[in-house]
Parts: structure tokens; sequence; C-alpha cells
């Protein structure tokens, strides 16, 4: 493992949070550390590039970068964005977006804002997602909860069950699975090709869908 500059482009000042007492605060985007001015604790702002084995905690505002040759096991990563191109077995907690773009099965448990996986990626989730919003480009398999929305692009594919405020799968898109939404922002002509859109929303609840539907 070794520090890296950001692979996503810096910017002059960030606004953080402290990980103990939620106190946010601007800093320099070129510092790789700061002290909390409410309760002193120590922030580490570094950035982290893992190209070997690696199984030790992380908990930095940086990021973290699993490179092709990286294999994640750490039971414990706090970061503010991450990107995943080699093994991750271990959980991850991202404040920002994970960017998933390799394929295999990822053991850990992830938690982020967004999480995007990209185009001619296939994985397969063995924990349960949690996230606010998350973007399918390439095949995933696996259970999601998003407190906002889950899109599915066009020639992606989702297979698992859902929870969710909201489902939007783009023409080209395919979905496998049983969906439960927390309200009525799900529109169901989005998932159910003969639908037809003047009849009003139903009540809230699960739609399942037996086969996968792709949409049009």
């Amino acid at each position: 493992m070794q520090r890296f500059e950001g692979f996503w482009k810096s910017k002059r000042t960030n606004v953080i949070e402290c990980f103990d007492c939620q106190r946010k605060q601007e800093v320099s985007g070129a510092a790789t550390s700061t002290i909390c001015p409410s309760c002193s604790a120590h922030i580490d702002l570094s950035d982290y590039k893992i190209t070997t084995s690696f199984s030790r905690s992380i908990r930095t505002k940086g990021e973290v970068h699993v490179t092709t040759k990286g294999d994640l096991s750490s039971s414990s990563v706090r970061c503010r964005r991450a990107l995943i191109e080699g093994r991750l077995r271990g959980n991850l907690d991202c404040a920002g977006t994970i960017v998933i773009n390799t394929s295999g099965k990822i053991l850990g448990k992830l938690s982020a804002s967004e999480i995007v996986v990209e185009k001619r990626c296939e994985v397969h989730f063995f924990r349960r997602v949690r996230v606010s919003n998350i973007e399918i480009r390439g095949r995933m398999s696996g259970e999601v909860v998003a407190d906002g929305m889950v899109t599915i692009r066009k020639n992606g594919v989702l297979e698992g069950n859902v929870t969710a405020k909201a489902i939007n799968v783009e023409k080209g898109g395919t979905f496998s699975g049983q969906v439960v939404v927390g309200r009525r922002a799900l529109q169901q002509t989005e998932l159910l090709p003969n639908e037809n859109p003047n009849v009003s929303e139903p009540p809230e609840g699960s739609i399942s869908l037996a086969r996968p539907l792709p949409a049009t």
C-alpha cells in the first residue's frame, strides 16, 4: 500500500466532518492531516493506493484506490471516496462515491452515499449493500437497500431484491427480483411495459418479477 495523489481532481479546499464529534471544517485540498477544532481529534486526510494484500484498518477523509493487483481484506475502512479495481473482501464505509471497476465476488459489507458499477463489470455482492443512490452500468447481483434512487442504465443488469425510494430502468436495462418501495416515487411503467400510464399509482408495497424483464 502507498499514499497517492487523488484520482479525482483535488479541490483547493474541502469541507470535512470529524469522525468523533461530527464537527465540520474547511481544510486545504493539499493537506494530509488536521486537528478537529472542537474535540482535538486527529483527522487523517491522506489518499491510499493498495497494490498488494492489505488487512489493516483505514480511517481517512481522503480516497482509497484498490488497484487491479490489490486485495483489501480489512474489517474496517472508512474514507471519502473509493475506486475498486481489485479484490474487496473487507468492509468499506464511504462518505461519498464508490466506483466498482472490477468483476468477481465482493465479500465485504459496503455502505456509501453513491455506488457506481461500471460497464463491462460483473459483480456479486454477498452482503446487503446500503447506499443513498446506486447506478448500475454493468452486471450486478445482490440485495440493495437505497435511501434514494436505484438506476439501471442501458445494458445494465441487476438481479436481486431492492428496497428503495425509487427505481429507474432505462431502455435496454434489465431487472430481476423483488422491489419494495418506501414511497410512491416508483413509476411502475419503468418496469412493466404493458402498464397503462394513466392508471393511478398503486399503494406502497412490493412488486415481484419472476423473470428478467427488459425496460422498453
